[in-house]
């Protein structure tokens, strides 16, 4: 899979856009279902899912979200991110074929997975699923696995911006004007220093900013930032 492929994922231009750049890299991958999942898990409260994908509107409407709480690859998802592979086997050692008997005849036969674990107490799940083996070569396993990972990590930026939910205009942090300042120049590809040079402030003081906003924002980075900055509407698309 070109790098190109990856690029277009992260930087989908709305829900609709994501949704479908998600589905055709799966089918490139040769996998027909795919599901990318923020999931919200605060302590003291029940999970919150943000879900983007195809899955098919039947077995969504046949699924008791209960059950999903004890679904086996989910289990192992919170404790381990790795991604890994499962089919029937993986579900009745887990001790819950009933899981997988009802899931398999809506193509949910075998699949791979993932989770990147992400601030503010949330997790990014993407999984692919169909209904035939997965391939018996390690080399194409690895491959795939790696391919999967990639993923992920390109698709982050963009369920970040188009899963999560709406926040409250009083939740909203607020920035200093320097503070967007600085978060602008970043957004236009400027390092630390350049920022510095065009607004007049040392390099360290540019990092200083940075920091704050990466403290208000929750963001595990300034392009993380830059992205919530512009999905909570204090920059400008």
């Amino acid at each position: 899979m070109n790098l190109q492929r990856y690029l277009d994922i992260s930087q989908s231009a709305d829900p609709t856009e994501f949704k479908r750049q998600l589905i055709g890299f799966a089918h490139e991958m040769d996998f027909p279902l795919v599901s990318a999942s923020l999931v919200l898990e605060r302590p003291g409260t029940d999970p919150q899912f943000f879900y983007i994908g195809n899955r098919p509107e039947e077995f969504k409407a046949s699924s008791d979200p209960r059950l999903a709480m004890q679904d086996p690859v989910l289990t192992r998802l919170r404790r381990h991110g790795l991604p890994f592979m499962y089919d029937q086997k993986f579900y009745v050692d887990a001790g819950a074929p009933e899981l997988w008997d009802n899931a398999a005849p809506f193509g949910f036969r075998t699949g791979v997975c993932v989770a990147l674990r992400l601030s503010g107490h949330q997790q990014f799940i993407v999984g692919l699923d169909r209904e035939r083996p997965l391939p018996r070569s390690e080399a194409k396993l690895t491959r795939l696995l790696a391919d999967l990972q990639l993923l992920a990590v390109h698709c982050q930026d963009a369920a970040l911006r188009f899963l999560t939910a709406p926040r409250p205009a009083a939740d909203v942090p607020a920035l200093s004007a320097r503070e967007l300042d600085v978060l602008r120049w970043t957004r236009a590809g400027k390092t630390a220093w350049e920022t510095g040079q065009l607004l007049s402030i040392s390099e360290a003081t540019v990092k200083y900013h940075l920091k704050n906003v990466l403290t208000k924002l929750d963001a595990t980075s300034k392009h993380v930032a830059v992205l919530k900055a512009i999905s909570l509407g204090l920059l400008e698309p």
